[in-house]
């Protein structure tokens, strides 16, 4: 392995460790409030700094249409989940229009090249299809939002923002399982996203016990521990 290819694993394993961790204590900790918020962009920053060393990767030493998709999605999802938290009951702005544009296109261009891999030497096309049916999933959402009323974003901030960083976060786990875990695949690079996925149910259902409106009200009154 080349030098520059060695250094860019290493800082893409270092910050995919770093943010993973962050992700674990966010869920583990009291939601709302300065620290959180804190933890939350720290969150992103490492997001972001694994997938442009994936994206590097990808274009410069090893093209891996699974890695391909997880790297657009979790980019995707972490800046929308960070953003969405910031706008609240505003609604998406300008941005966010832009932005879900660009995944459009970024998705519009992986999908021939999944196409040829399904009928190559993919091993993992259940992974691939279903990571790319997630993406096409919260693109879809974020595109039909510009027709909602915008009374409806006070109550689906919340819901939208778990959705999308827990997305992110188990994005990463299941892409570092698919690297490290090397038995029982493609189903123990699966099980990160179904344990994520009954994560967004838990804190969905947790939200939905409380009368919560996201223009009056902290985000620590409807996901306080």
């Amino acid at each position: 392995m080349e030098l520059p290819h060695a250094l860019n694993i290493s800082v893409h394993v270092a910050a995919g460790i770093f943010g993973i961790g962050l992700g674990m204590v966010q869920l583990a900790r009291r939601k709302g409030g300065n620290r959180h918020q804190s933890v939350g962009r720290w969150f992103v920053g490492a997001a972001s700094v694994v997938t442009a060393s994936a994206a590097l990767g990808l274009f410069a030493f090893r093209f891996m249409p699974l890695f391909a998709v997880l790297t657009v999605l979790v980019t995707y999802v972490a800046v929308g989940g960070l953003r969405v938290a910031r706008s609240r009951g505003a609604g998406p702005a300008p941005f966010d229009l832009w932005w879900t544009l660009g995944g459009i296109a970024a998705a519009a261009a992986l999908f021939p090249v999944l196409l040829r891999a399904s009928t190559g030497t993919s091993s993992q096309p259940v992974v691939v299809w279903s990571s790319m049916g997630a993406l096409g999933l919260v693109l879809a959402y974020d595109l039909a939002r510009w027709g909602f009323p915008r009374r409806w974003f006070a109550r689906l901030w919340l819901p939208e923002h778990i959705y999308k960083m827990s997305s992110a976060l188990f994005g990463m786990a299941s892409a570092f399982a698919g690297n490290v875990i090397r038995w029982g695949q493609p189903w123990s690079q699966i099980a990160p996203s179904a344990i994520g996925m009954l994560v967004i149910f838990y804190w969905w259902w947790r939200v939905s016990r409380r009368d919560y409106a996201a223009g009056d009200a902290p985000l620590s009154r409807a996901t306080a521990r």
